[in-house]
């Protein structure tokens, strides 16, 4: 892969908040000691504060997987983690781990096959990946989740039903390949319990959700089935509590999980940035952390894992790489993500690709945080609008599409696209959840303020609260009302995927997709490019070690999870392939140290 080119802002000024934050990135870049990597001689910026036979440098499920399985293969880890807390993004996501041909699925009755899995993640990914990172992730990715099961109290769940991203390619499964974490007792941490960094979404107070049941979660209100799942989640809640447990699930469930593998022989030093690699002789020795105020170095004996995350809440690097707009407050990524890991394997000679992209999704800028929408955008009675009031997109479309697409249109033309508008009707509010607010309930007067959200009982008056041309509007709303009550979308196909009816309503007949938007009022709702991380950085081979520019490698150093660039390329698998990949390749990381 071809390190990525750096982008020219388009003229879209930044917020105060991005300024304020490229200012503190460029403020700490200053203060990192250049002379770590130069050196030949060894020399130290600080006191030792240890030596180990692997460091790994973030505590996400990249870092702490490959903890995991350098600790059982007899290798002394320490973990070094910027935040107060473990888990990083993993610990506040879904959770969704994309693996084809683990243990788990095929136990499950997936009809998967390494062929099957070979041939669509190559037909998904195109080749600007190499073959033998791709095949890496395919052979390893199942001996991990073995040996995570067997190393931990972790174990998953098949997500039946969720289809594969791209079902229509060959080896595509529309019954998907994702799996998620089973339900496990926070307990098992002990006062370690209080330090997982907290969920994006907490779950609701005495019960306990999968990641599968929100979809059901969503229509409780008209369907059957979606009562029946909250009741379900109600009663493991009850049980949990009667037992005396801390029900865990999702990314909590697989940070304390992975947390719980290895905590009796693994420290993890919190609240210790990364400041620099330390090399000798051409090899990464070591790491230059900040402890307790104090800075030093650690010694790396076998290797050094970077699984430090993204970029994303760095706006200094999101300005050079990306296309803007872009915002740092966009990203649901954990906030201590600013490319800390990325920049230091940088200075030590490692290439860079895929800069310019993430792992991007509609995003709603709600006051405090931004809103990742995954079934509001797809479920049956809304349609997404760019500045002229048409649309241009399939909105069920894969979530890093639907970005794709919005900035493939303002670069032509921009402020065109971004922000877009999701609309939807009162019929749509009184059948479906929306975040967490429930059908019928009014929205919060904040996200209103903020101009989030927008509500009128006409179109024409939508289109002037939203800054449309209100003719426009209305054609697209008449086209796209036909279209539905017809259930087919000749002009963005939506509904003609597996993967586009995941979020839908299968009462919505004759496609589950579309239903007319015609019952006022109206709501519209302010759409960005958020994302849940970026996904680009260090080029690594196909035993993860990072590799220079002319292809040679650096001794000494790894990478995995979001600080490394992302064997989906510039596409996205299936539910979880951000998480599936982190994991395999921390795994193999320590593996390869483990064996060298």
């Amino acid at each position: 892969m071809s390190a990525s080119a750096a982008r020219t802002p388009s003229g879209a000024l930044p917020s105060r908040r991005a300024v304020l934050a490229g200012a503190g990135a460029g403020a700490l870049a200053a203060t990192v000691p250049t002379s770590a990597t130069a050196r030949a001689d060894g020399a130290q910026d600080g006191p030792p504060l240890g030596e180990y036979d692997v460091v790994v440098v973030g505590s996400g499920a990249a870092g702490m997987t490959a903890a995991l399985t350098a600790a059982h293969r007899g290798l002394s880890v320490l973990v070094v983690e910027k935040a107060a807390t473990f888990g990083g993004s993993a610990a506040r996501s879904g959770a969704g781990i994309w693996l084809p041909n683990n243990s788990v699925i095929l136990a499950a009755g997936v009809p998967d096959t390494p062929q099957k899995a070979a041939t669509y993640l190559s037909a998904v990914v195109g080749p600007e990946v190499p073959a033998d990172r791709q095949a890496a992730f395919l052979a390893n990715g199942p001996r991990m989740l073995d040996f995570v099961m067997a190393a931990s109290p972790l174990r998953f769940r098949f997500m039946d039903g969720y289809s594969d991203y791209y079902p229509g390619l060959p080896g595509g499964l529309p019954n998907g390949r994702s799996i998620e974490p089973d339900q496990i007792d926070g307990n098992v941490l002990g006062p370690e319990l209080a330090r997982l960094n907290p969920a994006y979404m907490p779950v609701p107070a005495g019960m306990v959700v999968f990641s599968q049941d929100y979809k059901w979660l969503n229509l409780a209100a008209v369907s059957a089935k979606g009562l029946a799942v909250s009741a379900e989640c109600l009663a493991r809640g009850t049980k949990a509590a009667l037992r005396g447990e801390k029900p865990l699930t999702m990314g909590q469930a697989l940070a304390a999980g992975l947390r719980a593998g290895q905590r009796a022989g693994v420290p993890v030093w919190l609240g210790s940035p990364l400041v620099d690699l330390v090399q000798e002789g051409g090899a990464v020795t070591g790491v230059v952390v900040e402890r307790a105020g104090v800075r030093g170095v650690v010694r790396a004996r076998r290797g050094v894992v970077i699984g430090s995350g993204g970029f994303e809440h760095n706006a200094a690097m999101r300005a050079q790489y990306q296309q803007q707009p872009i915002g740092t407050q966009w990203s649901v990524g954990a906030k201590e993500n600013t490319g800390d890991g990325i920049l230091a394997g940088q200075r030590a000679g490692a290439s860079l690709a895929l800069m310019d992209d993430a792992w991007w999704g509609p995003s709603i800028p709600l006051p405090g945080e931004p809103y990742f929408c995954l079934a509001e955008r797809t479920l049956p009675g809304g349609l997404i609008v760019n500045a002229n009031g048409t649309r241009f997109v399939n909105e069920a479309a894969p979530y890093s599409d639907v970005v794709h697409v919005m900035y493939d249109r303002d670069r032509a033309a921009p402020g065109s696209h971004i922000p877009a508008w999701l609309i939807v009707d009162q019929n749509y509010r009184n059948r479906y959840l929306f975040k967490d607010i429930l059908p019928t309930l009014p929205f919060p007067d904040a996200w209103y303020a903020a101009g989030a959200a927008k509500k009128a009982w006409t179109w024409d008056a939508l289109a002037g609260q939203i800054g449309v041309p209100a003719g426009a509007l209305r054609a697209t709303l008449n086209r796209f009302n036909a279209q539905a009550w017809n259930g087919t979308d000749a002009d963005f196909h939506r509904g003609a995927s597996a993967y586009d009816h995941y979020y839908t309503d299968p009462a919505v007949h004759p496609n589950s997709c579309l239903a007319p938007v015609w019952v006022p009022p109206f709501h519209a709702f302010r759409i960005v490019p958020g994302d849940l991380g970026t996904k680009g950085g260090i080029v690594t081979d196909a035993r993860a070690r990072a590799l220079r520019p002319d292809g040679s490698v650096i001794r000494g150093l790894y990478a995995a999870g979001n600080a490394s660039a992302a064997v989906m390329g510039r596409s996205y698998a299936g539910a979880g392939s951000t998480i599936g990949p982190a994991m395999t390749f921390g795994y193999v990381a320590a593996n390869d140290i483990a064996a060298a």
